[in-house]
């Protein structure tokens, strides 16, 4: 299990609470079940709030390599309906801050319909920005 991978499931999920989804399933979680494929893609979350559904995916480095790929993917996944009332889901995608640009051009690309069911979400690691802050507050001893 990717340590760092985890963290950003973790934090993609924080996210998911703010907006007031409760969590169905989840990768590397302890008491939630992985959750299945969409189709042949593998998902990080399933979310719910009242009678909608969401789905979360993490973007790495390695998915901007092939961004043919990574767009089918998206457009797949933003795509779905639920099985019984043929509600849209929506498709929430945790990207790191350095390739939060590239998410983003990536996303306007894609058909107007399309893109309303789909969230850009910034993945920030708290600890580097804990240890800035901290940095930036520091007295300076030497200048």
């Amino acid at each position: 299990m990717n340590y760092d991978r985890r963290k950003d499931v973790d934090s993609l999920i924080e996210h998911f609470w703010k907006r007031g989804y409760l969590t169905v399933s989840r990768k590397y979680g302890t008491y939630l079940p992985e959750p299945d494929k969409v189709g042949i893609y593998d998902i990080d979350v399933v979310a719910r709030y009242k009678d909608s559904y969401a789905i979360g995916i993490i973007l790495n480095d390695e998915d901007f390599f092939d961004l043919n790929k990574t767009i089918n993917k998206i457009i797949y996944l933003s795509t779905r309906q639920t099985k019984y009332n043929g509600k849209k889901v929506a498709l929430f995608i945790g990207v790191s801050l350095k390739n939060y640009k590239t998410a983003k051009a990536i996303v306007d690309e894609i058909p107007e319909d399309v893109r309303k069911n789909i969230r850009l979400v910034q993945i920030i690691d708290r600890q580097n920005v804990e240890t800035s802050d901290r940095r930036r507050n520091n007295k300076i001893i030497f200048s």
